[in-house]
């Protein structure tokens, strides 16, 4: 990855829907050198996808909560299960440490929460923590 990738990759962070003449412009290339360079960036894997970025509260979630999961013994394949069925977890990993999973979700209310909760929590104990404000948007990792 030379320094016109890392360029085209800023500006689609940026902006995903930048078109190519845009982007030939600001990188200094032309529209199909650009074209060409975006598909080798996915074919190799670093552009997996280009989406749209929701904003949850403006479609009713108003609240948003980490909730770190730890099963009880013999009980992470069925809990893994319960996180991947639940719409509202919009992200989980799967951690090292005290807990197994770190889930991420988006709710319209504390009970929302709570009956989520209350299925996890036959088959695991749980932390929960709102979310009052991002202090870091998801962004890219560095591209030096």
């Amino acid at each position: 990855m030379d320094q016109k990738d890392r360029g085209i990759i800023a500006c689609l962070t940026a902006d995903a829907r930048t078109s190519l003449k845009d982007l030939a412009s600001e990188i200094g290339l032309s529209s199909p050198s650009i074209a060409e360079r975006i598909r080798r960036l996915e074919q190799i894997g670093i552009i997996k996808c280009f989406t749209v970025d929701l904003d949850p509260k403006a479609l009713g979630y108003a609240l948003e909560a980490v909730v770190r999961i730890r099963p009880m013994p013999g009980k992470v394949q069925p809990v893994e299960r319960l996180i991947i069925e639940t719409p509202q977890i919009i992200e989980c990993s799967k951690v090292t440490g005290d807990d197994c999973f770190v889930a991420t979700l988006h709710v319209r209310s504390m009970e929302e929460i709570d009956k989520i909760l209350e299925k996890i929590s036959e088959k695991a104990s749980t932390s929960t923590s709102l979310v009052k404000r991002k202090i870091v948007e998801r962004r890219a990792p560095p591209l030096t």
